[in-house]
């Protein structure tokens, strides 16, 4: 570690205002990729911004058929709510399968989007749902918000509220986990929303994305027939010491067809 300024503001102005006087300061949240980061001093921010005792940021609400969930509510209390359970059991399931019970209890879904590990669980439920980001300036639809490898469409000082899911007519998510750290080796959502089938991958490639001939399978037959023998080019995923380009590929198509099974 080193030496930096640590600031607890008491409303998310006075965070908000904090990050645009200092280009050099962080937001923690969960702090479950910033503390790592910073011990292996990969990342050296003047100061931290916590925003752990901003209660606006927390809490879970349904309001008619977008369930609203804030940037700070830990992953523990999105697995074990029932508003989430009886709106969309399928993200309740993707939350208790989040790392250990230290890391849910203490990650935040914002934290988790904002960072965009490519492993991650959240992105796969916020781009398969469809879902909007809303910062304390703008609101950001799921397609436009994840750019890349550990990148988002946020603004410098720019913080992420709370995430808006329209509920599905239905959904789940499957994934491979690392026995180790329980990261997603590979995940995949699949939901029928309202605009469509959606399906989005996570841990296979430098960031979450959609397979978009899965989803166009899946609208002419929602089975899993439908997409036995379909395939994903290997060509830009990721291989490493848990999984080949290749090996991830093929998971792919048997954890869609797993979560298409999972709905029928």
């Amino acid at each position: 570690m080193y030496a930096f300024d640590y600031t607890r503001p008491a409303s998310v102005a006075d965070a908000v205002a904090t990050l645009a006087n200092d280009s050099d300061a962080k937001p923690l949240a969960g702090g479950m990729t910033l503390i790592p980061t910073l011990k292996q001093r990969l990342a050296q921010p003047s100061q931290l911004v916590d925003l752990g005792a901003l209660p606006a940021l927390a809490g879970i609400r349904r309001e008619g058929d977008t369930l609203i969930i804030g940037a700070m509510t830990r992953h523990a209390d999105v697995a074990r709510s029932e508003v989430v359970a009886a709106a969309l059991p399928a993200l309740a399931a993707l939350a208790d399968g989040i790392g250990d019970a230290q890391v849910r209890h203490r990650g935040t879904i914002g934290g988790s989007i904002v960072n965009h590990d490519p492993a991650a669980d959240y992105p796969s439920a916020v781009l398969g749902l469809g879902a909007t980001v809303v910062t304390d300036r703008r609101e950001i639809a799921a397609d436009d918000f994840f750019t890349g490898l550990f990148a988002t469409a946020l603004e410098e000082g720019e913080i992420v509220t709370e995430v808006r899911f329209p509920l599905p007519k239905r959904a789940a998510y499957v994934k491979f986990p690392n026995p180790a750290s329980r990261y997603a080796v590979v995940g995949v959502f699949v939901a029928e929303t309202g605009s469509g089938i959606r399906v989005a991958v996570t841990g296979a490639g430098p960031g979450v994305f959609r397979a978009g001939n899965f989803e166009a399978a899946l609208t002419a037959s929602f089975t899993p027939k439908a997409i036995e023998g379909l395939t994903w080019a290997s060509d830009d995923l990721n291989s490493d010491i848990h999984a080949s380009a290749a090996y991830r590929a093929h998971l792919i198509g048997v954890l869609a067809k797993r979560a298409v099974a999972a709905m029928s």
